[in-house]
């Protein structure tokens, strides 16, 4: 008996841990900037595909497509994930083929490629006309092409692109407490499976002690009460005891 309550109370913990973890989980979501415009969350990031105007040709030189963006950066891509992501999003934004600035261009002082903010370039995709070289205009900047997903020197002065992506960090913050229908059905299945796991105890407990219940510690015992016989006997005893 004693290692069936040592189970039955190790699984109401796990279930108690679990609805707790589930709670923290659902209390924080990933917070992207409600300025009006759509932003599109993807790992730890945020992404703003700058649409333009239906049915419209889009041309943005590389400052117009800095200030679209409103003090967020430009589109700077550090994994291959990233990249595919933007590569396969792109379609849901734009109906042809589409150059997306970059967020990159070429550093004199050091001779390389950089992205703002100064972080350097880890991943790269270049197409393989456009691997940087130690003859790179001064005026370099970077576009990717949606249609492969590659990337290409461009001009930063002379050319203008006709896509735009705007990218930020995902901020995580905690959430206003709101009821939420998938909690409560969590944790209504939790309280309903330690109800009927503890049925199973109880009945397999009973089924091999017939008789007995599972919490014997417990029981109301009732104080021990003497009759009148029984009284007057202890109280001649306790005379004879008194010298």
């Amino acid at each position: 008996m004693e290692s069936t309550e040592k189970h039955q109370r190790s699984l109401s913990f796990t279930c108690g841990v679990l609805v707790l973890f589930l709670q923290l989980r659902l209390g924080l979501t990933g917070d992207c900037p409600a300025d009006g415009r759509t932003w599109v969350p993807f790992g730890d990031r945020c992404y703003h595909f700058v649409h333009g105007e239906e049915d419209k040709i889009k041309s943005y030189t590389f400052d117009r497509a800095k200030t679209l963006c409103q003090g967020f950066e430009l589109l700077t891509i550090q994994s291959a994930e990233e990249n595919d992501f933007v590569f396969k999003y792109s379609p849901e934004v734009w109906k042809n083929n589409v150059n997306i600035w970059l967020g990159m261009y070429y550093d004199t002082n050091s001779d390389n490629m950089k992205w703002f903010g100064e972080k350097p370039v880890g991943f790269s995709n270049w197409e393989d006309s456009s691997s940087p070289s130690n003859l790179m205009p001064l005026d370099t900047c970077v576009a990717l092409h949606t249609n492969t997903g590659k990337w290409e020197n461009v001009s930063c002065l002379e050319q203008a692109e006709n896509g735009v992506v705007c990218e930020t960090d995902q901020k995580a913050e905690e959430v206003k407490q709101k009821p939420s229908a998938l909690l409560s059905a969590l944790v209504i299945l939790s309280v309903v499976a330690i109800m009927g796991v503890s049925a199973v105890i109880w009945f397999l407990h009973q089924k091999r002690n017939p008789g007995t219940s599972i919490f014997t510690p417990f029981e109301y015992h009732p104080p021990l009460v003497l009759d009148s016989d029984q009284s007057c006997l202890v109280e001649a005893e306790e005379n004879d005891n008194v010298p």
